[in-house]
Formats: structure tokens, C-alpha cells, sequence
């Protein structure tokens, strides 16, 4: 006869051994993803990369094909699979980083599991709430006014009556000095103003010189999302400086006139300014004639052309020193990390604040992409401890091992 007493603790073990065995692979799942997916995709919308939900389905549901992909993106595209290739020309020809020897197959297919999993998570009551009601600092503000005000007046309500309560006992007290003579009140309201003016001065200086948002009118209402998203133009064919040198370098007439003496009248969807006004793409190709000294149908002479008068949108303090080439080449950081969606803006505007604590925390996250990259040979320690097993494959070299954060790396 079976002893129940000693079978069921074993079965409870049992269980908990395979639900924790379940869990750390989940768990596992979510950390690669966190480490080797998050900085270019999320599950559920795109970003520099597509959303990752459905992925299987997009591929034929076929993991194999999805292995081979992510750990060499660019020798699977020789195959000729005609979604890879399609998904390349979405992305202007943009390489999805190769994970060969960093990720293996258990781990891909701990990542898709999780993806394949994935759950939105419950919005908290008292989040969404807040997020519905929206920013309540200045509500905030107001009844701590009128409070302190209450207060005042009660105060001096209270003097009064001790006032009342003396002439009436008989004894002899000076009379209630106003609020506005009092020195503990003017004391106490020099400090609360000093308090406030200060926290309002640092909040002004620390966002001093910081345009996040900052959306000038061009003198030529260029699309990216026309140029760069529709057409897939490279961003490097317009900008070649942000992989050669400091400087991204804004294109010259020339350049736009590379396309635009064939180009002269624009027949795509229609376009509209921030504010939603309707604008004629044809008018604006006719402006760019105007700068280049171009009529259609005639020999351009480009001696003739004057610069057009952009306006600067991303703009850094003088002490900063920041290298377009060493993130784009060396660093393989995508355009769409620092200036956002760019593909989808019609008027260009600043994405991010560009402050030291946003470039920090980037460094301190981002991964180096090491292999074949022969900008980081010099660093042979950490390419020993990689091969070796020292240095955790799935969690890659970041920027900031690399002296990332040091000062003198971004301030002269």
C-alpha cells in the first residue's frame, strides 16, 4: 500500500521544481529580450525596428528561417527571401545588428517565446487616473495658495480674539500688530519665496538651452516622411557628413537638384503643416527652383545657385563635443535613436532633450557592437573575455566599460 504521507511531499517538490524550471525560462526570455532586442524593438508598436508581435506569423511561421536571420541578417538576405528583402528596403537598407555567436538557438527561441507570450500589462487604477486627469502641479499650486492664505487670516483672526478675550479680563495687551507688519510673517513669506524662486531658477537653469520639441518653419517645407519614408532615400545620401565626419552636414542645392531637375511637380498624398494647413508640394519644388536659379527645360548653371537658409533644429553647447561618425560608423547606433521616427515627420522636430543625462544613460545601456568592428580591436581585454566566457556574451560590452561616461570623452 502506497504511503501517502511520503508521496505527496515529493509530488508538491516536483511541482514546484517544474513550475521554477518554467519560470526561470520565461524569466530568461525576458531578459534576453531586455538585453539584446529592447533598444531597437518593442512587442507591440515600431520603433527603430518593426513590432516584434506576430513575427512568427510574418515569417511563415518558420523559426528556422528567424534563426538564421537574426544571427546574420545580411547573409540571409542572399538568399533571396522576398519578405527579408522587403523588410530591408523598409528600413533604407539598414542591417539589423548580427547576433552570430552572442545568441544561439535555445536562446532565440527562449526570446520568441516570450514575444509569443507576451501580455500587456494591467494599467493600474490609480495610474490610469492620473493619466486621465493629466498633470495636476498647477491645481496643486493653486490650493496651497489659497490654504496659506486661509491660515494668514485665521491667524490673525485668533490675534483679534485673544485681543477681545484680554479687554474683557481685564488685561492689559498691546494691540494686534497687521500681518503685513508682523515680522514672523514677513520672515516666514521671505523664506517661502526664496524657496520657490529658487526651485523655479534651477528648474529654468537645468533646462536652460534644451529644445526637445523645438519645430522651426523652414524657408522650404521639406517632408522626410515624403523623402526618407516614402521614397526611401538613405538618410546618408542627404546627410553623407554623419558617417565621415563630426558633422552630419546639411545637403546642398546641388544635392537636392541631383533629383529635382527631372522632378518638378509632386503628385504624392497630400501634405499638411503642424498646425493642419494644406501645402502644395509643387509650390515648394518651385521655391527650390527659385535658390537653385533653375527653369525647367533649360541648362542648370549651379554657379548660380544661393544656399537655402535652413534653420538649425539640434543644437549642443560649445563644451560638448559630439561625433556623428563614431556613432554612425563605429557605433552602428541608428539615426532613429537620437531623432526619433524621422520617416514619419513631415516638419522635422527635436525628439529628444539632448541632455547629459540622456547621452549618459544611452551609454550606460547601449551595447557595443564588437564583432567585426575593427574600430574596437584596440580594446583586446575585452575581446578575451568574450571569447573566454569572463565577460557574459548575452550581455555584450556597453559604451560605458568602454570609458563611455568619462567627462573628457564629450567635454573638451
Amino acid at each position: 500500500m502506497i504511503s501517502y504521507k511520503r508521496f505527496f511531499p515529493k509530488l508538491i517538490v516536483g511541482l514546484l521544481l517544474i513550475f521554477s524550471i518554467v519560470s526561470v525560462k520565461a524569466q530568461d526570455g525576458k531578459a534576453l529580450f531586455s538585453q539584446n532586442c529592447a533598444s531597437c524593438h518593442a512587442i507591440d508598436k515600431k520603433l527603430t525596428g518593426p513590432a516584434l508581435k506576430g513575427v512568427e506569423e510574418r515569417w511563415s511561421g518558420s523559426r528556422k528561417n528567424l534563426h538564421a536571420w537574426i544571427k546574420n541578417s545580411g547573409s540571409y538576405l542572399k538568399t533571396g527571401d522576398k519578405y527579408s528583402n522587403d523588410l530591408f528596403k523598409e528600413y533604407n537598407g539598414v542591417s539589423m545588428t548580427a547576433f552570430e555567436g552572442s545568441l544561439d538557438d535555445k536562446q532565440i527561441d527562449a526570446i520568441l517565446d516570450y514575444v509569443k507570450n507576451w501580455k500587456p500589462a494591467a494599467l493600474p487604477v490609480a495610474t490610469a487616473a492620473a493619466q486621465t486627469e493629466g498633470d495636476n502641479t498647477l491645481l496643486f499650486g493653486i490650493l496651497t495658495l489659497i490654504l496659506a492664505v486661509v491660515a494668514l487670516i485665521l491667524l490673525q483672526v485668533n490675534a483679534n480674539l485673544r485681543k477681545l478675550s484680554y479687554d474683557k479680563t481685564g488685561v492689559v495687551s498691546d494691540e494686534p500688530i497687521p500681518f503685513y507688519k508682523n515680522r514672523s510673517y514677513i520672515a516666514m513669506f521671505a523664506v517661502v519665496l526664496f524657496l520657490v524662486g529658487g526651485y523655479l531658477t534651477t528648474k529654468g537653469a537645468i533646462g536652460l538651452g534644451r529644445n526637445k520639441d523645438y519645430q522651426p518653419v523652414q524657408p522650404i517645407f521639406y517632408s522626410h516622411k515624403v523623402h526618407a519614408g516614402i521614397n526611401q532615400i538613405n538618410c546618408l545620401y542627404c546627410h553623407g557628413g554623419a558617417q565621415d565626419s563630426k558633422h552630419a552636414s546639411i545637403p546642398s542645392v546641388n544635392v537636392c537638384m541631383n533629383c529635382h531637375q527631372a522632378i518638378n511637380e509632386y503628385k504624392g498624398e497630400k501634405l499638411y503643416t503642424e498646425e493642419g494647413v494644406e501645402v502644395n508640394g509643387t509650390d515648394q519644388i518651385k521655391k527650390l527652383y527659385e535658390f537653385a536659379a533653375f527653369t525647367p527645360g533649360k541648362p542648370w548653371d549651379a554657379s548660380k545657385a544661393k544656399p537655402i537658409e535652413w534653420t538649425k533644429i539640434h543644437n549642443l553647447p560649445d563644451h560638448v563635443y559630439f561625433n556623428h561618425s563614431q556613432h554612425i560608423k563605429a557605433g552602428k547606433v541608428q539615426c532613429q535613436t537620437c531623432h526619433g521616427e524621422i520617416t514619419k515627420m513631415d516638419e522635422v522636430k527635436q525628439f529628444a532633450d539632448l541632455s547629459m543625462g540622456w547621452c549618459i544613460n544611452c551609454h550606460r545601456e547601449s551595447k557595443v557592437q564588437f564583432k567585426e568592428n575593427g574600430f574596437y580591436s584596440i580594446y583586446q581585454k575585452y575581446h578575451d573575455g568574450l571569447k573566454n566566457g569572463t565577460i557574459d556574451s548575452t550581455k555584450g560590452i556597453t559604451v560605458e566599460m568602454i570609458g563611455g561616461t568619462e567627462c573628457q570623452k564629450c567635454h573638451y
